[in-house]
């Protein structure tokens, strides 16, 4: 007998070795309709592998969201390769994974594809769905599997498969005359995969990602489950270009990038009045929660980083420097380290925790230029960083003031919708499997205490401990990660950092590392996407322009202006000869929120005619009475 303990808690028992779709079958015709695979205990495997033990198992269908689509995408990218090898036969196929909100396959080809070959290879995509082709699994010899490929011309797939070790044996996945290295799981039949995709565009990747390998030919799609979100995310991607950061950036006058500081921003004027107004604000905060606010140094011995362990994980990402008389600096990559040498001056004791330390660090990292992107991600950044050195009693209070204040933080800035991923051990991290179950469960029962609700994120938490990651959904429904919480037994214990406990002896603290925005520049880009540009008016880089509609009222517009700046507004003034209408259309296509118009008639009255943007009408008021009015408005929260 092979007992199946379901999610429910049912258990269905069965004479013999059963599949995961006898199994749907025999719960109800519906649901093997709509059966798309298995997890037997925990693990997605294919509808038709034979279950010959008791396990608990469950049904994925299109409703199980992230995994069903993962799936769905999976196929996608087998059904794109085999019809490019139909189409193109002398294209070899190398490697093909589901990606966030799609698939790409890399393809070995001598002619680049074009868009026009895009559109031919989803034409013969949907026919390939269309054969309703089975999706069947082999199970085969290494070497065998070498040879078949080598066999076939396929010298990638066949590098691939000569890498795994010897004892293991190779899934194979075949549909049609097409055969596919894979581990799977796979849908049943290429009709499963539906119509609900389209190929999105042509790029270059290198062989297994290295630079020193030969260009390949990368092609990415999408696929849903029905037509209905495929539209939508194509209309979201429409919109996401509209509000693309760097090109608002651009039109917008807030910041350039050139080669000759690749990975740097040249904040403008207007830029670095965003930045300055998001850093105000989260100093204000910080302030308020009893952060010390302190500075580090750029630069830093080789030494300090190998001793925290930042040099073994990092250094391929660091940038260093050899001086004259022989030092081996690096450029700072993160704070933590340079946190802790401040904590190690002098005697510390358990009435000084919890201490909280923060900076606007300023950092460097490389990143390869294929993975740059705009001010999302670059080589020079600040971090709004914090650690938290604290007793491991603090960890639970420590960790609910944290998220107090980012979820304050995050809807002060628009953000109300904000999802928590809890990310454990890593295959590569510092200490001891002990200290790590600590750390972990630490921070789970924090996490708790705190009302997270929180998903895994396996294996992506730091070398030196577990973390929280805040991930943020935006007005067109994109996710970004933002902030993060780490708990750290390590690196005190790395870098000697103590305090005096109650009873006298020397212990080591807890260093919680904490970011709610992340970095200014990547979220200042978030900011900029999320508004499309038209920031509220406390964070607007202009927030209000004084407009003439004649010459004569020139002088008036320069008091107004100068008052307005008295009050702590940021203003410009626009007294060229132009007509009013082109003003107020360029001032709009600037995102300016307000503008005050003037002419004769309001010089004579002291007033000004207020204009906001996105609006058609305006409001004729006394001068002090908007300028009253704006003030209140442009308040910062907080």
């Amino acid at each position: 007998m092979v007992a199946i303990t379901l999610p429910d808690g049912s258990v269905r028992e069965f004479p013999g070795p059963v599949t995961g779709l006898d199994v749907a079958k025999s719960i109800g015709a519906g649901l093997a309709k709509a059966a798309l695979a298995i997890r037997i205990d925990g693990v997605m495997k294919d509808l038709t592998t034979t279950i010959a033990t008791d396990c608990a198992l469950a049904i994925v269908t299109a409703k199980d969201g992230a995994d069903a689509l993962e799936l769905l995408r999976h196929d996608a990218a087998h059904v794109m390769a085999e019809a490019v090898k139909e189409l193109y036969p002398e294209t070899q196929v190398t490697i093909g994974p589901s990606i966030e909100n799609g698939f790409y396959y890399d393809f070995a080809r001598p002619t680049p594809f074009t868009p026009d070959d895009l559109e031919k290879i989803e034409t013969r995509m949907k026919e390939i769905v269309d054969r309703d082709e089975a999706i069947t699994r082999e199970e085969w010899n290494r070497d065998e599997a070498v040879k078949f490929f080598e066999g076939m011309g396929e010298t990638y797939k066949a590098e691939i498969i000569a890498s795994i070790p010897a004892d293991q044996p190779i899934g194979l996945y075949r549909q049609g005359a097409f055969i596919d290295l894979c581990r799977g799981p796979h849908l049943l039949s290429t009709a499963k995969l539906g119509k609900a995709f389209k190929l999105m565009k042509l790029a270059g990747a290198y062989w297994r990602g290295d630079s020193r390998n030969e260009m390949l030919q990368r092609i990415y799609g999408t696929a849903w489950f029905d037509k209905k979100d495929l539209e939508a995310y194509l209309t979201m991607l429409e919109e996401a270009e509209k509000r693309d950061h760097r090109r608002l950036g651009r039109e917008m006058n807030l910041f350039h990038l050139q080669e000759e500081a690749v990975g740097a921003v040249f904040w403008h004027q207007k830029g670095w009045a965003l930045y300055r107004a998001v850093e105000s604000y989260m100093r204000r905060r910080l302030e308020a929660e009893n952060y010390q606010e302190v500075k580090t140094p750029q630069l830093v011995d080789f030494s300090l980083w190998e001793a925290s362990g930042h040099a073994d994980k990092f250094s391929e990402s660091m940038f260093t420097i050899h001086t004259q008389d022989e030092r081996h600096l690096a450029v700072k990559p993160m704070n933590c380290p340079c946190h802790v040498q401040i904590f190690r001056q002098g005697i510390k004791s358990y009435r000084d925790l919890p201490l909280r330390m923060a900076e606007f660090g300023s950092c460097h990292r490389y990143e390869p230029s294929g993975a740059l992107h705009g001010i999302m991600r670059v080589r020079a950044f600040t971090q709004d960083d914090a650690h938290i050195f604290c007793t491991e009693d603090q960890i639970t209070s420590e960790t609910i003031a944290f998220c107090q204040l980012l979820k304050l933080v995050y809807q002060d800035f628009g953000f109300t919708d904000v999802r928590v991923k809890f990310s454990d051990r890593p295959e590569k991290r510092a200490g001891s499997d002990e200290t790590w179950d600590k750390a972990e469960s630490a921070l789970l029962a924090a996490a708790q205490a705190a009302g997270l609700d929180t998903t895994l994120n396996p294996g992506e938490g730091a070398f030196y401990g577990p973390k929280l990651e805040f991930v943020l959904r935006d007005a067109i429904g994109r996710d970004w990660q933002c902030g993060t919480l780490q708990v750290d037994f390590v690196l005190p214990e790395r870098l000697d950092a103590s305090y005096t406990a109650e009873d006298g002896s020397r212990r080591r603290p807890v260093m919680l590392h904490r970011a709610v925005l992340g970095s200014f520049e990547r979220f200042i880009g978030i900011l900029i996407e999320n508004f499309a540009g038209r920031f509220p008016l406390w964070l607007a880089p202009i927030q209000v322009a004084v407009a003439t509609i004649v010459s004569d009222a020139d002088e008036y517009a320069q008091q107004v202006a100068a008052k307005l700046r008295q009050a702590g507004l940021r203003v410009e003034t626009d007294l060229r000869n132009e007509k009013i209408n082109k003003k107020v259309a360029e001032h709009s296509q600037a995102k300016i929120p307000v503008m005050l118009v003037v002419g004769r008639r309001e010089a004579e009255e002291m007033t000004v005619a207020i204009r906001r943007l996105g609006s058609q009408g305006q409001e004729i008021v006394a001068l002090d009475q908007a300028i009253a009015t704006l003030i209140g408005e442009a308040a910062p929260p907080g």
